[in-house]
């Protein structure tokens, strides 16, 4: 199966703004409030289609129902295990957290933990994320921050800056701030709960609903600060690229280059997410030329395929979990 481009889906929510459009070329017209572009998602609700080829029109559900093997290799899984987004950030998001796989299954069988990770692409110097409980900081201490509208006294802050790299695992309490525009690879999971709303009021002039109870049962409190990652310099042939994430859940890359790149066929699915510049993807019988912004998928039964920048290009090539979902 060859690589296959998917429209996004476009989320346009109070906090967005406009660096889909301007920074990666996603089509939200007029929209000053475009927060979200979801490049790869299996979902009942949501579901990514192909945008051209033979395929075009079907979606991921469908490919995965007719050719699961081919698309999710020797893992194989009912659905696809990740979800992929870009966020544009204008205002900071609600403090929230999300249960892990074993929490999911109580709260609805049909779901998954939410393990996240997040690449930064851009970062107003004021920009902050509040990552993980501070050492010490316990369910107690928590309620009390809460009640006082201490959140900083509890929670840790990071000051990001682009090419950063956030691992965000199950049971973290985090939130994202103003001024930010990321890459997020998480599982396909929706669940998410909000344990502070910073005092704000929804669409209907009240305030939105907190869901204390379950967040206090899936949080972590043994976890601690969150930091970004430490990237690891791999090389593969004559290129150096950076390996950012290994999970039970995925696992992210980062290339940055001006020179030819050879992926080898392996028996597991490979995305690429193009950040800067321009790529040319080739392979037996396809080429492709992607531009910033773009998400391609690579299919576990295809076969070798050609990176080739044109000049410096930055893309990231996720993996998935190395077992059935």
């Amino acid at each position: 199966m060859q690589p296959l481009l998917f429209r996004p889906l476009l989320k346009r929510i109070r906090w967005g703004g406009t660096r889909l459009g301007t920074r990666l070329g996603k089509p939200i017209g007029e929209a000053r409030d475009a927060a979200e572009s979801w490049e790869l998602v299996d979902r009942e609700q949501e579901q990514s289609v192909v945008l051209d080829g033979d395929l075009a029109g079907r979606t991921l559900r469908e490919l995965l129902q007719q050719s699961p093997r081919e698309i999710l290799g020797g893992a194989g899984g009912a659905r696809f295990p990740l979800l992929l987004k870009f966020l544009d950030a204008t205002d900071r998001l609600s403090l929230q957290v999300h249960p892990n796989d074993e929490q999911a299954l109580a709260f609805d069988p049909q779901e998954q933990g939410k393990n996240e990770a997040w690449v930064i692409l851009d970062a107003e110097p004021e920009s902050r994320l509040w990552l993980g409980l501070k050492r010490g900081v316990g369910r107690s201490e928590l309620l009390a921050a809460l009640d006082h509208e201490r959140l900083d006294d509890v929670v840790h802050v990071c000051r990001p800056r682009p090419g950063d790299c956030y691992f965000v695992p199950a049971g973290t309490v985090h939130a994202i701030g103003e001024g930010i525009l990321l890459a997020e690879v998480q599982q396909c999971s929706d669940l998410t709960f909000r344990l502070h709303d910073w005092g704000r009021l929804g669409a209907d002039g009240q305030p939105r609903p907190l869901h204390l109870e379950e967040s206090l049962a899936c949080i972590d409190f043994s976890r601690g600060p969150v930091d970004a990652v430490v990237p690891l310099r791999r090389r593969v042939d004559a290129v150096e690229y950076d390996e950012l994430i290994r999970s039970p859940w995925f696992g992210i890359d980062r290339y940055t280059t001006d020179r030819p790149v050879r992926l080898a066929p392996r028996d597991e699915f490979r995305v690429l997410m193009l950040l800067t510049g321009e790529l040319a993807v080739g392979g037996e019988g396809f080429s492709r030329r992607l531009t910033r912004g773009t998400t391609l998928l690579i299919p576990a039964s295809c076969g070798e395929v050609s990176l080739a920048p044109r000049g410096a290009a930055t893309w990231l090539e996720i993996t998935g979990p190395p077992h059935a979902i």
